[in-house]
């Protein structure tokens, strides 16, 4: 097998050597990009019963119209004809909001949090460019 006379070493040592160093940074990204993606589920997990938690205020708002409440506004609307249609609307937009909040609070943790691995695609990106500064030094 040829040997390099500069350092000693054939062709297919430096072949290998490069198979094996490709393989350590596959399996690292790889690493990287799993680890990444185990943080953005936890923190999905943790704003998921609050998703839900605003999605039941929400339906709660259009479906169930707490009774006391509504009797309670009826009460200072009395003697309007409309007293009963302002009681249960003024208590539906109260549950809308409160379910909104709520809903909102969620949402805002998701996008934060996003779904592309930001974190990896920055170090795919660095070696990217370090990759090209490489191939440029050596041509």
């Amino acid at each position: 097998m040829p040997v390099n006379v500069e350092n000693g070493r054939s062709f297919a040592a430096v072949v290998n050597d490069l198979k094996m160093e490709l393989k350590e940074f596959i399996s690292t990204r790889l690493a990287m990009l799993r680890s990444e993606m185990k943080d953005k589920t936890d923190d999905w997990k943790r704003a998921a019963p609050m998703l839900v938690g605003g999605i039941v205020l929400l339906g709660t708002a259009w479906l169930l119209l707490t009774a006391a409440i509504v009797a309670a506004i009826y009460v200072a609307f009395e003697g309007n004809p409309w007293a009963a249609f302002l009681a249960l609307i003024v208590t539906c937009v109260g549950y809308a909001v409160f379910g909104g909040v709520c809903a909102m609070a969620a949402m805002k943790i998701i996008q934060d949090t996003g779904v592309a691995p930001k974190r990896t695609m920055r170090v795919l990106k660095d070696d990217q460019i370090w990759i090209s500064n490489e191939a440029r030094a050596q041509l």
